[in-house]
């Protein structure tokens, strides 16, 4: 009986393996994104590897797709609509939201409404429809609606939101390789980079990687001096503009 067993455990060890879950390696171009005076933007390659068990992909098995999501960190954004009133346009209605994400980015190989359904888009933030943005309570679904709208399309236009459907390329069904652009006007801070492996609709495996986007050089310096001495770093821009508000009078008078 033993010796039978010991015969049929690495059959029935090769028959469980391609019903296993693959696993992903990715990772990405940069993990530190400097910005300084002449920073024009950057472009970011994520790129990574899909491990079956057993090492290769099972015959017959649907094809895997893969999306990228990179968010920057979350911010407190104040939303304002603008009503005309005689013949002026005004402030009127707000809303504001406590955990917008300051940068979003999602690259897919495929549309991400042909990969997923809407309840897993909403679990998982996959897609600017999907987005959690938190706002305040009280506020009426319609009226969230329109304010979440305004916002995403705000942040679309000035591209800090971006969907790149079939960004992904999926080689051999084993690599894969997308490139996102990183905007000029990007925030510092730490961001992550989320990659999903997903077959049939449903999330097989998930892995993070971190970036972080920061100042360098002078910026960085006047970055750090207006978070750690908010009073000096006023004082001191003012005392600046007075000094070359005076110089430049002096010099106009001489000439």
């Amino acid at each position: 009986m033993r010796a039978a067993l010991a015969v049929l455990a690495p059959l029935l060890m090769a028959q469980s393996v391609p019903d296993a879950n693959p696993e992903l390696v990715p990772d990405v171009s940069q993990r530190n994104i400097e910005i300084a005076y002449s920073f024009t933007g950057a472009e970011l390659l994520l790129f990574g590897a899909i491990l079956y068990p057993g090492g290769r992909r099972p015959a017959g098995q649907a094809p895997t797709d893969i999306v990228v999501v990179v968010k920057g960190p979350t911010q407190s954004i104040l939303v304002r609509q603008k009503e005309k009133i005689a013949g002026i346009w005004v402030n009127a209605k707000s809303q504001r939201y406590s955990s917008a994400p300051s940068f979003y980015a999602l690259a897919s190989s495929r549309p991400i409404e042909r990969i997923v359904d809407e309840r897993t888009r909403a679990i998982y933030e996959l897609g600017l429809g999907s987005l959690q943005l938190s706002p305040g309570a009280g506020t009426l679904s319609d009226v969230q609606e329109r304010f979440q709208q305004g916002l995403v399309d705000l942040k679309r236009r000035s591209g800090l939101y971006v969907e790149a459907p079939h960004a992904v390329e999926i080689t051999d069904g084993v690599l894969y390789r997308a490139r996102l652009t990183i905007p000029a006007r990007v925030p510092v801070g730490r961001f992550s980079a989320e990659t999903f492996l997903i077959r049939d609709g449903r999330v097989l495996a998930a892995a993070v990687r971190d970036i972080d986007i920061r100042k360098s050089g002078f910026e960085r310096f006047v970055a750090r001096a207006a978070d750690r001495s908010a009073i000096l770093y006023g004082l001191t821009a003012v005392a600046l503009s007075i000094a070359l508000g005076y110089a430049a009078g002096m010099a106009a008078r001489r000439m």
